[in-house]
């Protein structure tokens, strides 16, 4: 230690006065403080070790199985629908650390290492403190915006509640999860601005090494902006590394503009209109006469023909050789078999932010463009490679991946974000079936058995015991609330129940986790204990494919479960103040089974949403002659105030049909058991939840460009069973899903 006798004693009197200690003593007290790193206030080198299983919700082989004239080689047999071998790409809802750390330390590793690692992992995380992440959904004619739902507001107020300290804490966590997942020849891109870049190329130099630093890529994503004091900012940064000295990159090219093709390639062919260039196919050098096609050519003195004879043969039989006026030889370089133009550097100029009208536009506000995303995984993945994206939004890099033939993982905390993924990719299924191309199975899958201890809460600067203090605290104060805002008693005794509204008990999900089937199990098992028959249960949002399994569990005990959205004016002191806040049930679906002799098809009868959002004080926020979109009680409504202060409303929900972006239809729902993986006494044991998997089997839904047009009748599925059961699941426009069950007897 290099301390003198005056330091010694500042130090002694630092300590015993409980203040903290200056930056100076830390490279007097250490080692290696010539080290060069990154501090902020909560930094912190506790990583989760957390392993919580996955549960599968839905898979997705072949979309909508009634066509069975393709057939596909390797992976999908037309005649079942289902992937036959292989890896099974998967569609993570959660948070991506609990995600990423089950992914390291569980049974899933294993998964991962047989398809050979995971090579690449692309990320673009909320790296815009003042960004908006609210995104318009579209009612016929009309706009509803969407604002991001509780899990994502924590999640953001996490990101960046104390500024660019609060992104650090979380993406450094992540970071270091995804380095320790990722293959030693594997790769990591990050895309942020040039506000972070320095950062995070700080703390990426001290988790992956400064001499696995590639580049700080430039992409260009639009052509202007305008800023009022400075220069407007027009560019991102994507950071390229890698885990060890060994890796994949793949030269890849910058396609030449019209013009560049134009001048390159200045010939047009009379008879196809084909651009083409004039080749000379001699080379210096020695040689002998050749045969072209029966005519005898002699070489210039002293040369020899660069080709070998094969392959002029066959540049002859596809017309691509012909005879100059003087009888040389000459070669024709079609434009559209060479356009490869320059070798990509690591300003990136050409790949375009995705204008309004753009085909691939989703209206995701983060969407990026597909062209960013395929150069990213050329660059550093070969074909039957597993990639990653842990921030995916709404799935570019999912469906990049698609098209040229790589294993995907993507996951988001958004519902709204896996559910725009799902469709997307089935899209993708779609369109490569139409062209007889490969595609891959996928899953959608939950992270399970959260427990109520695992709150998301930021520790990095409290002792254990005041963390857990104020955790609880936190609890308490929160579940007071919910109780006042219900209008029900709180009562104590219970670890799952909460309080009692008339003659039925109320439990409460957490407030930055989806209510699990882990949570709804332990309701029943204090209910069987305590002989109670009806309980409320109030929840922020629903754990995927809950519904409606642990609903017959609760029936067949005798138990009365009603499920309650808690909705976001909870948070409001003048929506309760003025009894405002309404719990909205979860939403019902009525179908109907056609059977026609062995078929059987499904036609949906009514769906409806019980949604209030923003509706409350609406006279006292709008201003004359301004109009607000609401939802209330389950419709969403245009409200508008005239000159003279008059409150009109406008019904943009029309019908039932218009909550429903999406619905699919499993025929025989009970044929895949749910199977998790979990670890026993040191061996990966297969277990069955007692849930089934949902197998996507029919599917319509909306996309922006047929946004009226919903199938409301599946097509037939021919059963060879005495008896099945058909499962209807439906996705609002909000992206919540709900799910129910009918056993038929054919």
């Amino acid at each position: 230690m290099k301390l003198n006798d005056s330091e010694k004693r500042d130090l002694i009197n630092l300590i015993n006065s409980g203040k903290y200690l200056p930056d100076y003593y830390r490279y007097l007290l250490f080692e290696n403080p010539d080290q060069v790193e990154l501090t902020w206030n909560g930094k912190s080198s506790e990583v989760t070790s957390l392993v919580l299983p996955f549960q599968i919700i839905e898979q997705v082989d072949e979309p909508r199985n009634e066509d069975t004239i393709y057939k596909q080689s390797s992976l999908i047999d037309f005649e079942s629908g289902r992937q036959l071998k292989g890896w099974n790409n998967k569609l993570i809802w959660g948070d991506n650390k609990y995600i990423i750390s089950s992914l390291k330390n569980g049974p899933m590793r294993d998964e991962i290492e047989k398809e050979g690692g995971l090579k690449l992992i692309y990320i673009d995380p909320p790296f815009d403190v003042g960004a908006d992440f609210s995104m318009n959904l579209q009612i016929g004619e009309n706009s509803y915006e969407k604002r991001p739902n509780i899990l994502e507001q924590i999640a953001y107020r996490d990101t960046w509640g104390m500024g660019a300290d609060s992104f650090l804490s979380m993406i450094y966590e992540r970071l270091i999860l995804m380095r320790d997942l990722l293959s030693e020849d594997g790769s990591i891109f990050i895309h942020c601005d040039d506000r972070l870049e320095s950062s995070l190329k700080l703390i990426m130099d001290e988790i992956f090494g400064n001499q696995n630093y590639k580049n700080s890529i430039t992409w260009k994503r639009t052509t202007s902006h305008n800023d009022a004091n400075k220069f407007g900012r027009i560019t991102d940064r994507i950071l390229f590394y890698t885990k060890s000295e060994k890796f994949t990159f793949n030269k890849t090219y910058i396609p030449l503009s019209k013009e560049e093709v134009n001048k390159k390639y200045p010939l047009i062919e009379k008879n196809t209109g084909r651009r083409y260039a004039s080749m000379n196919l001699s080379a210096a050098g020695p040689g002998e006469a050749r045969d072209f096609g029966g005519r005898i050519i002699n070489p210039p003195i002293g040369a020899h023909w660069r080709w070998s004879q094969d392959r002029i043969n066959d540049a002859l039989e596809t017309g691509k050789i012909f005879f100059s006026k003087n009888g040389v030889p000459r070669y024709k370089q079609y434009a559209d078999e060479h356009e490869e133009g320059s070798i990509t550097q690591d300003l990136w100029t050409d790949c375009s932010a995705l204008g309004s009208q753009t085909n691939e536009r989703l209206n995701y506000p983060t969407q990026k463009p597909l062209t960013l995303a395929k150069r990213i995984i050329e660059t550093a993945s070969n074909e039957n490679d597993l990639v990653a994206d842990f921030f995916s939004g709404s799935g570019t890099f999912a469906e990049a991946a698609e098209n040229l033939n790589r294993k995907w993982i993507c996951t988001d905390l958004g519902k709204f974000a896996i559910h725009t993924t799902r469709k997307r990719m089935i899209g993708i299924q779609r369109n490569h079936k139409k062209m007889d191309k490969n595609w891959r199975a996928f899953e959608i899958l939950n992270l399970g058995k959260y427990q109520r201890e695992h709150y998301i809460y930021n520790y990095n600067n409290e002792r254990d015991q005041l963390k857990y203090q104020q955790q609880k605290q936190k609890e308490r104060d929160f579940e007071e609330l919910i109780i006042n805002a219900y209008h029900a008693t709180s009562i104590d005794g219970f670890n799952a129940i909460h309080g009692k509204k008339g003659n039925s008990f109320v439990s409460i999900g957490p407030i930055n986790q989806p209510l699990s089937r882990n949570h709804v199990e332990e309701v029943i098992l204090e209910c069987t204990r305590n002989n109670i028959v009806s309980v409320d249960i109030l929840g922020f949002e629903y754990e995927m494919g809950l519904f409606p399994t642990i609903q017959e569990e609760a029936r067949n005990k005798g138990l009365r479960l009603v499920y309650k959205q808690i909705p976001m004016e909870i948070f409001d002191k003048r929506a309760i103040a003025q009894n405002e806040v309404i719990f909205h049930d979860i939403a019902y679906i009525d179908f109907q089974v056609i059977k026609n002799g062995e078929y059987l098809s499904v036609e949906l009868k009514d769906f409806a949403v019980f949604y209030n959002e923003e509706n409350f004080n609406m006279k006292d926020k709008l201003k004359k002659s301004k109009s607000k979109v609401v939802v209330e009680n389950g419709n969403i409504i245009e409200k508008k105030i005239d000159k003279e202060g008059i409150l009109s409303e406008v019904y943009l929900t029309k019908t039932w049909s218009d909550w429903i972006d999406y619905w699919s239809v499993d025929f025989n729902y009970e044929s895949k058991k749910e199977i998790i993986k979990i670890e026993k006494d040191n061996q990966i044991q297969d277990v069955w939840t007692g849930n089934f998997v949902f197998e996507n089997e029919w599917q319509s839904f909306r996309t922006l460009k047929n946004e009226q047009r919903l199938e409301l009748v599946s097509t037939e599925k021919r059963i060879d069973l005495k008896k099945t059961v058909v499962a209807v699941k439906v996705v609002d426009i909000f992206g919540n899903d709900t799910m129910e069950i009918i056993e038929v007897n054919m």
